[in-house]
């Protein structure tokens, strides 16, 4: 039997004007917006469809994120698609954790707010770097940065993209090794910090404090977390999880697995941009791929599902 997974994107998908037809053309999106502009004191019409610079600093685009694809989630599943199984990449895991009933949307918005304010905090920008590199074997990335200082696998995106994370000459010295050992790139990342390593694991026990007073409960619909690419049964596990997801590998392309192997053959991915769909066509080419990043996509993918 045929199964539906929505899956969301990470930080690094953000892009002026993300989700403006929702906000003017459907009143539950429009919602969504305006909540989360109540809760956290700004406005986020604002921040998301008007040019500024604080769209790309990571304490407002993880709310943006967040409540982007909140809101296009929500007109698709007014429209009654529903999903089987969720799942997101890092930031992303938010939005999956609301579709999956374990977290309400106000709850998800409010917390990466705060996630975003203590990544943002914990390394001075400058001292970390992140890095992708691009056709090497996974276990040759591992073995050659097995005996590195202070540089980590931050993300395990799909066959033949791995991105390294860590201090910035450590992060440049692995590139250089690793492109000695035969891959093909090592991209240095516009990014603000050195997210999914160790250098953050104080921002992930900082943000156990702040899901102290969040209420979690035991999934609606099954979701797939980032640290363990398993899926997660009981409400206990979620916010060691979401502590532990801040600096640790996201295990993308193996949450991707976990799925199709238990029978998922759709995939919807909500949210700005299609790098999940793009991760997902290199892992399997049998599963179907759809994207909603803009209004006039959820009749058509109304129309291929229903």
């Amino acid at each position: 039997m045929s199964k539906i997974a929505f899956i969301f994107p990470g930080q690094g998908a953000q892009v002026c004007g993300m989700g403006k037809d929702f906000y003017e053309q459907t009143e539950i999106g429009r919602q969504v917006y305006d909540r989360a502009s109540e809760l956290l004191g700004f406005s986020m019409p604002q921040l998301c469809f008007e040019k500024n610079d604080k769209l790309d600093i990571t304490e407002y685009t993880q709310a943006a994120m967040v409540t982007t694809s909140i809101a296009m989630m929500k007109v698709l599943m007014e429209k009654g698609i529903c999903p089987d199984v969720t799942a997101g990449l890092s930031l992303g895991e938010y939005c999956a954790l609301a579709a999956a009933g374990v977290m309400s949307d106000e709850d998800a918005i409010t917390t990466v707010r705060q996630r975003g304010i203590l990544m943002q905090e914990a390394v001075p920008v400058g001292i970390g770097a992140m890095a992708a590199i691009l056709a090497l074997d996974a276990a040759k990335i591992e073995e050659v940065i097995s005996s590195m200082k202070d540089v980590w696998i931050a993300n395990y995106n799909c066959p033949g993209q791995i991105v390294i994370s860590g201090k910035k000459e450590a992060v440049e010295e692995a590139c250089s090794k690793l492109k000695e050992a035969g891959a093909k790139r090592a991209i240095m990342l516009n990014v603000s910090g050195p997210f999914h390593s160790k250098m953050l694991t104080e921002a992930g026990e900082k943000l156990g404090e702040v899901l102290e007073g969040v209420t979690v409960h035991s999934p609606r619909i099954p979701y797939v977390a980032n640290v363990t690419a398993s899926y997660v049964t009981d409400a206990d596990q979620v916010k060691p999880l979401l502590v532990e997801q801040v600096s640790s590998s996201v295990r993308w392309q193996q949450s991707v697995e976990t799925m199709i192997a238990d029978g998922v053959d759709t995939f919807v991915e909500i949210g700005p941009g299609k790098t999940l769909a793009g991760f997902i066509r290199k892992i399997s080419r049998d599963v179907k791929v759809y994207n909603i990043e803009k209004l006039e996509d959820i009749d058509k993918v109304v129309e291929a599902l229903s």
